[in-house]
């Protein structure tokens, strides 16, 4: 088990998500930077569906019960395991009755921590994650919580993987609609024409800036309508939201554009102050070039023998 001595900010437990429920009005959630839960949990030989701690601005202790692997990636901290300092992006043993310290991050803002066995907690509709909106899944961690731990019977992994880094101000792409139509024609060329600001009032729901107002070419509201991870959407103020995990399954503003999911990471990284920018995809198609999660998968699929 593994008890937290300090859970930092907010940490929660998380997975895949609840996919498949939206329909009853359940959000996705899941974790935030899917590619570096995903990789985390590739290093310690869990499955990627197993669950794993996602802390925001890092500042977590942990003390483990009994031995276990670990493997830490996402927002770069430092971090100590019994005093000792080890590197992220790679397994790493805590012994029993180790604590293991992670510091604030020096750049971005989700750091992962993955367990080998997995967090163990009760599922819920399928899903072990906490959801922010709805009050799903386990609660935030406190000071105190006891965290079960499961078991696997994959392989230890034997892989290092390169540190991420996060770009100070992250140029991402974004696709046109679905509703663009909703506002003037200008509207797209001014979203992309300056840098938007990250507000402190952002979260797992989404990430809320602040800039240019865009301004609508229609008045009232949309009928209520489904959501997808990345859209933008567009309050009557104009200031742009870009959707995260823990997103609502329906919305009434109208969506401007969605976040190409290969970006969508980078702006669940992005800490308040962050100025990001987007750019206009020249194609339709959600792909991309090969990201962290892609890199992940390659992995998982062509093993490296030790």
């Amino acid at each position: 088990m593994i008890e937290v001595m300090e859970p930092g900010p907010y940490a929660t437990v998380q997975d895949l998500g609840r996919p498949g429920y939206a329909h009853l009005g359940v959000p996705r959630s899941g974790a935030a930077d899917a590619g570096s839960a995903a990789l985390a949990n590739r290093l310690v030989g869990n499955p990627k569906s197993a669950a794993l701690i996602e802390l925001t601005f890092g500042g977590a202790v942990l003390r483990f019960g009994q031995g276990g692997w670990i493997a830490i990636t996402g927002a770069c901290c430092p971090v100590r395991v019994r005093g000792r300092a080890v590197g992220m992006a790679g397994p790493v043993w805590v012994p029993a009755g180790g604590d293991v310290r992670i510091g604030m991050p020096t750049s971005g803002l989700r750091t992962y921590v993955a367990v080998r066995g997995g967090v163990a907690v009760e599922p819920v509709l399928g899903s072990r994650s906490t959801d922010s909106l709805s009050g799903l899944g386990p609660p935030p961690l406190q000071r105190g919580t006891v965290l079960p731990v499961g078991s696997t019977g994959e392989p230890l992994s034997v892989d290092l993987a390169p540190v991420a880094g996060f770009p100070p101000d992250p140029v991402v792409e974004v696709i046109r609609g679905p509703r663009d139509d909703w506002f003037t024609p200008e509207a797209l060329d001014e979203l992309c024409a300056e840098p938007y600001e990250v507000s402190s009032d952002s979260n797992r729901v989404g990430v809320r800036l602040t800039g240019r107002a865009l301004t609508r070419s229609r008045q009232g509201e949309l009928p209520s309508e489904g959501m997808v991870a990345g859209a933008v959407q567009v309050p009557p103020n104009g200031q742009p939201i870009v959707f995260l995990a823990d997103h609502p399954p329906t919305g009434g503003y109208p969506v401007v554009g969605v976040v190409r999911a290969t970006d969508l990471p980078a702006v669940a990284q992005c800490r308040p102050g962050t100025r990001i920018r987007f750019r206009l995809s020249e194609t339709q198609e959600a792909t991309g070039p090969l990201d962290l999660l892609a890199y992940h998968e390659w992995f998982w699929t062509n093993p490296i023998s030790a």
